[in-house]
C-alpha cells in the first residue's frame, strides 16, 4: 500500500492563466499553520513551480518572518541589483522600482553563483490597482524561444556589466554589505566577477554566466536568466536616453551582452518578453497573501501599481546551479 504525496492533500484551486491558489482559513497562529503543512506546501511546489496560498491574514513584519523561517531557510542578498530595505533578518522590501514601470520577469540573482531555490512574498497592503507578481514558467519559456537563439545563449552564456555608484542603481554598500574596497574585491574574486574601479570610485563589473541552467532537483532544463530584464532595451526610453546623456553607453547601472560580449539587440529583447508574456500567470494580490515560488523552475515580475503598496519578500534555500 502507498500513500500519497503531502501535496496531494492540498486542495488547490488551478484554473487557465492563474497561479494555482490554496485557500485557507485564518487560525490566528499562521506560523504554526505554515509549520504543519511545510512539506506539503514545498512539495506542491516543486511539483508546479508556485502557489499563492490566501486567507491567512498576515498583518506586520513580525509575522511575516515568522511565516517565512517555517517555510524555508533564509539567506542574507548580496549583488542586490536595486536597494531594498532589510526589515529583519532575512525579510526585505519588494525592490525600490518606479510604481509605474514593470519589473520585467527575471530568476532572483540569476547573475551570481550562490541562488535562493525558494522565493517568498507576502503581501500587507495591496495595492488599489496592478502590481500582482505574474509568474512564467522556465522550461515552457525556454521550449518556446526560438532554437537557434537558444544555442547561441547555451554556447555563449550571458554577460551582466554592472556600474555602481551613490546616484543611480544599487550602491556599492547595499549590493555587497561593505564599502571596504579590499571585502569587495575579495567577495568578486571569490564570485567569479571581474572588477574595475573608476576614477571617481564608482566600480564597473563584468559577470559571465549560463543562460539555461540544469534544475537542482529534477534536472530539468531551464531558461534561467536576467538578459532581457537587465538590458539597456528594457528600460524607459526616455529614463535610457537620459542615462546615456549623463553616463554614457559604458555608464548604465546594468547591462546585459551575449557571453562573448556582443551586444544584445531590442528585437532579440522584445521577442524574449513576449515569450515570457505568452506564457505568463497573474493573480492580483489580496492583503495577507504568501506566494512561494522554486526561483530556478518559476520566473516572476512585478506589474506597475496605484496606491500603496506592502510586499515583503524573502530569498531561502540557497543552491549552486550549473549549466544544463
Amino acid at each position: 500500500m502507498t500513500s500519497s504525496p503531502p501535496s496531494s492533500l492540498l486542495d488547490v484551486d488551478r484554473q487557465p492563466g492563474r497561479p494555482p491558489i490554496l485557500r485557507v482559513e485564518a487560525t490566528g497562529d499562521a506560523a504554526r499553520w505554515a509549520a504543519e503543512h511545510r512539506d506539503a506546501l514545498r512539495g506542491f511546489v516543486a511539483e508546479h513551480g508556485s502557489l499563492l496560498v490566501r486567507g491567512l491574514g498576515l498583518r506586520d513584519v513580525a509575522e511575516t518572518e515568522a511565516v517565512c523561517r517555517q517555510l524555508g531557510s533564509l539567506m542574507t542578498e548580496r549583488e542586490a541589483f536595486t536597494p531594498r530595505r532589510r526589515l529583519s533578518e532575512g525579510l526585505y522590501s519588494s525592490s525600490k522600482w518606479p510604481p509605474n514601470q514593470p519589473m520585467c520577469m527575471h530568476h532572483e540573482l540569476s547573475y551570481a553563483l550562490e541562488v535562493p531555490s525558494l522565493m517568498l512574498f507576502a503581501c500587507l497592503v495591496a495595492p488599489a490597482g496592478g502590481g500582482a507578481t505574474p509568474v512564467a514558467d522556465a522550461p515552457t519559456v525556454l521550449d518556446a524561444l526560438p532554437a537557434d537563439l537558444v544555442e547561441r545563449f547555451e554556447r555563449l552564456g550571458w554577460l551582466l556589466i554592472r556600474n555602481y555608484n551613490d546616484d543611480i542603481g544599487a550602491s556599492i554598500t547595499g549590493s555587497f554589505a561593505t564599502d571596504d574596497r579590499s571585502a569587495v574585491e575579495s567577495y568578486c574574486r571569490a564570485n567569479a566577477i571581474r572588477f574595475e574601479w573608476q576614477p571617481d570610485g564608482a566600480l564597473r563589473t563584468w559577470q559571465r554566466r549560463s543562460a539555461i541552467v540544469a534544475h537542482p532537483l529534477t534536472g530539468r532544463r531551464c531558461w534561467f536568466n536576467q538578459i532581457a530584464f537587465l538590458n539597456e532595451w528594457t528600460m524607459d526610453p526616455e529614463l535610457r536616453e537620459y542615462l546615456v546623456d549623463v553616463y554614457g553607453e559604458d555608464g548604465l547601472p546594468f547591462n546585459t551582452r551575449f557571453g562573448n560580449g556582443d551586444p544584445i539587440g531590442a528585437d532579440v529583447v522584445q521577442l524574449i518578453n513576449d515569450v515570457y508574456e505568452a506564457h505568463t500567470v497573474r493573480e492580483r494580490w489580496e492583503a495577507g497573501d504568501v506566494l512561494l515560488v522554486d526561483n530556478v523552475r518559476t520566473a516572476h515580475a512585478r506589474e506597475p501599481f496605484e496606491g500603496p503598496r506592502e510586499v515583503m519578500v524573502s530569498l531561502a534555500d540557497p543552491v549552486r546551479v550549473s549549466g544544463s
